[in-house]
């Protein structure tokens, strides 16, 4: 059994698109778990940029079988769009799968998402408006539709028509906007099922079946630990589990089965929407971070929040995931700054913190303490080899080992997959 989760270790856009690109290349089965379309992974393929929202960062490599796993929300209007831009730059796409107990982002789960979001004014969680949130919220209150109703239409009809009654009395009500049609919808829905029914099955048994067979199989989670619904900075935070516990109830195998944990993490701190940010930098250097790192999001093209590493976070994940192995990502950003710092505990009302708290207003009051570490000048995104790196590069990477306790087994030196320094095999 040769099974890999990978998580992302902060607030998402560590770079897990890349390094699940790199790793996919003998995977049996690429199968993400959680999210939707409010991810945003970015992979590089000969100097080419491909943003994958919906489809499993392993699409591009069209070895292994590609599955959206039932944890996952589907918008089909946009994986269609996914699927035909791939085919479009002569990317293979035949070997994307669907689960038929995924949940389907519905028109009004969207419109729900944005009227909603406006209301909170200035207490706004800073939501993508993609309707993650109400599709989560419908599928825990049993009156989700998912995949496998494309494969029966009436059935579909008659759970909209319920659902969309419902809706229109918020919209109309509520939210004094106009109601959404029923006939328009279940004319795109019909549409949609024609060109998706093909993709669509129960894949719970046969992920199993390669498990037990010692298949390569990698699962690939969204967003990251601290937009995690249970364990992240809520409310700021997003509406499934990305850790790899989510890995259980998004795919359906046992923790058992389950043999490495990969973290990815990157040698500095970013975070998009709202929420607390304890080693944000609102000065010149976070500007600097934000330029050289080209930190805009994925999903978004928001700018993102740039600080120092916060190990703090990093200890936190390693813990709840349970990690085998950490990820460092665009270590490369980091060259030409003079000093670096690393966030190592938070000082909240007089007492030091060395774990997450569980009220965002402590969180909100907390003030970093770093260590100061020496930065390093040279350019090492041609570096292949870890004993070619700078002294003070691998003293800053064996201080992150130190702090968060799990060893760095990958390091990526840019943004190509091939930029990456291997440590141990994959």
């Amino acid at each position: 059994m040769a099974s890999y989760v990978v998580v992302g270790t902060q607030w998402g856009d560590e770079g897990k698109g890349k390094i699940i690109d790199v790793l996919a290349h003998k995977a049996d089965y690429v199968v993400r778990f959680q999210g939707g379309n409010n991810a945003g992974h970015t992979v590089v393929v000969n100097g080419e940029k491909f943003i994958l929202h919906l489809l499993p960062s392993g699409m591009l490599h069209g070895n292994g079988k590609c599955v959206i796993g039932p944890g996952v929300v589907v918008d089909p209007k946009v994986l269609l769009h996914e699927l035909s831009t791939l085919e479009e730059k002569g990317a293979k796409v035949d070997h994307l799968f669907i689960s038929d107990r995924a949940h389907l982002i519905m028109p009004y789960h969207v419109q729900l998402d944005i009227v909603k979001e406006e209301a909170r004014g200035e207490n706004k969680i800073g939501t993508t408006k993609r309707g993650i949130g109400p599709c989560y919220s419908d599928k825990i209150a049993r009156c989700g539709i998912r995949a496998v109703d494309l494969l029966d239409m009436e059935a579909l009809g008659r759970k909209l028509k319920i659902n969309l009654d419902e809706k229109n009395e918020l919209f109309t009500k509520i939210y004094n906007t106009e109601p959404m049609s029923y006939d328009a919808i279940m004319a795109d829905f019909t549409e949609y099922a024609e060109k998706l029914k093909h993709r669509i099955g129960d894949f719970v048994p046969e992920i199993n079946e390669a498990l037990d067979n010692d298949k390569v199989v990698m699962f690939e989670g969204a967003q990251a630990m601290m937009l995690d619904i249970n364990y992240g900075t809520y409310p700021y935070v997003t509406s499934s589990s990305p850790t790899s516990g989510g890995v259980t109830t998004g795919v359906g195998v046992a923790p058992s089965k389950i043999d490495r944990v990969i973290g990815v993490m990157k040698a500095y701190t970013t975070r998009v929407g709202e929420g607390p940010f304890v080693t944000e930098l609102n000065d010149e250097t976070g500007e600097n971070l934000r330029a050289v790192g080209s930190e805009f999001g994925a999903t978004t093209g928001r700018p993102r929040r740039c600080g120092w590493l916060d190990a703090v976070v990093g200890k936190y994940a390693v813990m709840i995931n349970g990690l085998t192995d950490v990820v460092v990502t665009k270590i490369d950003v980091l060259s030409g700054l003079d000093e670096l710092k690393i966030c190592t505990g938070y000082e909240i009302d007089g007492k030091v913190w060395t774990t997450i708290p569980s009220a965002i207003e402590m969180t909100e009051r907390a003030t970093p303490v770093y260590e100061t570490l020496p930065g390093w000048s040279e350019d090492i995104t041609g570096i292949r080899e870890y004993d070619e790196l700078p002294e003070n590069c691998k003293k800053y990477i064996a201080r992150m080992e130190e702090i968060i306790g799990c060893e760095i087994t990958m390091i990526s030196v840019g943004p190509d997959r091939t930029q990456n320094i291997f440590r141990k095999e994959f």
